[in-house]
């Protein structure tokens, strides 16, 4: 048991803390980076994590579901870590990074796969780094005297035959929307999404004029309003299947949004299948245990045959 609990609630981030004789453990939530989407509550196997839909004033824009975490039953574990889209939360140990149900193997990484080609980059293009909705792509310059530039104006005409592109970008935090890739011209980006799903609007249920989905959608280009039938529509090319904009609907029906597939890297893992079913479905989450069963079966046989792989 902790000598000392703590827990602080600000503005800007939710802390809370374990104080232990050797020991200190905390979990901190970006309240800036969090969307409200409610999957680090859907996986907490403790049911420390809460959402609540916040009240709507006449005339604003609907807020994003307010986060509460209860001290008493969170047990610092790391799976709201792990699992966040938007990177917001994280864990630590005496100040450090440190997830144990990773250490242990006792749940699997998310697969940001998110490649550039950064030889293909126009000089002057900077459409990544604009288009990004979370502000998570930088670009900058390379000179070829190894000098970095960090704004195309500071560069000369000379500098822009010769420098190369660098892109950095902030994986951590990238949900994988893939606008970079969708924006920026061909065969530069490629990203791939880590959460697979179904998103849908029923416009006989969608109330007119209602934008409160579209309001707290963390992604450019996701959601989009119709002037011409008042509605709300579904891009899915963007859509991260967070699910921020299921929670603040305010009719029932209306939207309906349903993951069926994580990316993730290979585990066995029970709190994972609990995990999995809870964010998914029992049905979406048989499918994966028998495709991974299946995986598993080819590979002892090719081992046992002494097949090379293909």
């Amino acid at each position: 048991m902790p000598l000392r609990t703590i827990k602080k609630d600000t503005a800007e981030a939710l802390k809370l803390e374990w104080i232990l004789h050797v020991k200190n453990y905390a979990l901190t939530l970006d309240k800036n980076r969090c969307v409200g989407c409610q999957i680090c509550s859907l996986a907490c196997p403790k049911e420390a994590i809460t959402f609540e839909k916040q009240a709507k004033t006449k005339g604003d824009k609907a807020k994003k579901a307010r986060i509460d975490i209860d001290l008493a039953k969170c047990n610092f574990c790391g799976i709201c870590d792990v699992l966040c889209p938007f990177g917001a939360v994280r864990v630590t140990l005496d100040g450090k990074h440190a997830l144990s149900v990773l250490e242990k193997e006792s749940f699997p990484q998310l697969i940001r796969d998110i490649q550039v080609n950064e030889s293909k980059c126009p000089t002057e293009c900077v459409k990544c780094e604009e288009t990004c909705p979370l502000d998570l792509i930088k670009v900058s310059w390379v000179t070829p005297d190894g000098k970095t530039i960090e704004s195309l104006d500071s560069l000369t005409e000379r500098e822009k035959v010769n420098a190369k592109v660098k892109i950095d970008i902030q994986k951590d935090f990238c949900p994988c929307c893939r606008v970079c890739e969708i924006k920026c011209p061909e065969g530069i980006m490629h990203v791939r999404k880590f959460v697979h799903g179904k998103i849908t609007i029923d416009p006989r249920r969608c109330p007119e004029n209602c934008t409160d989905c579209l309001d707290v959608c963390p992604i450019t280009g996701a959601l989009v309003f119709s002037a011409k039938d008042k509605k709300v529509h579904v891009d899915e090319a963007f859509c991260v299947y967070c699910g921020a904009c299921k929670i603040v609907c305010p009719a029932d029906g209306a939207l309906e949004l349903k993951r069926t597939g994580i990316s993730h890297s290979c585990i066995r893992s029970g709190a994972w299948n609990k995990a999995l079913e809870r964010l998914t479905s029992s049905v979406d989450m048989s499918k994966e245990l028998k495709t991974r069963g299946s995986l598993k079966a080819r590979e002892s046989v090719r081992k046992r045959l002494g097949l090379k792989e293909d």
